[in-house]
């Protein structure tokens, strides 16, 4: 519980925070494909490994901070993930920029007719690139900590390598 706590203080404080970066805020939406793979062991161990897609959408605060709130679905476990994230951009050349951030939020599994929400927790890293004023493109690797056990099976961590486009208006 302690965790919730702190990641619901930290997302209300950024929501708060946001309206004084206006003035230098881009907003962009976006979708993304990749690979992720679960661990999963126990009584229903498989491979974990499956298509990512997702849906995103946030903004970009004084070119160096991005908050980001994610959707992504998996097949394989019927995972939907809900994840709300922090990145902060490192440029590296005019159009390139390298980020690190964190990510938190929930997962909903369905493993072997064992379904379950719990919360999950991470980081990721990564490359994006800056087509022009209205297009980017990025190549994320994410680490997500979960907390899926169900009937002797537990799903201890996912790993993502996503790449994503993002309209900016």
């Amino acid at each position: 519980m302690n965790k919730f706590t702190v990641i619901s203080t930290l997302i209300l404080a950024s929501s708060v925070a946001l309206p004084a970066f206006a003035a230098d805020t881009d907003w962009f939406v976006g979708g993304g494909v990749g690979y992720q793979q679960d661990t999963i062991k126990g009584a229903n161990e498989q491979n974990g490994e499956d298509a990512t897609y997702q849906l995103r959408g946030g903004a970009i605060i004084n070119d160096h901070h991005r908050v980001m709130g994610t959707y992504s679905y998996m097949d394989k476990s019927s995972q939907n993930l809900f994840l709300a994230s922090y990145d902060y951009l490192i440029p590296v050349a005019q159009k390139v920029n390298l980020f690190a951030g964190v990510s938190a939020g929930l997962a909903d599994n369905k493993i072997s007719n064992e379904s379950s929400t719990d919360f999950v927790w991470g980081g990721q890293v990564g490359a994006m690139y800056e087509i022009n004023d209205s297009w980017s493109t990025d190549l994320t690797y994410r680490y997500l900590d979960q907390d899926y056990s169900e009937q002797a099976t537990k799903l201890d961590y996912s790993q993502q390598v996503v790449w994503s486009v993002d309209y900016k208006f």
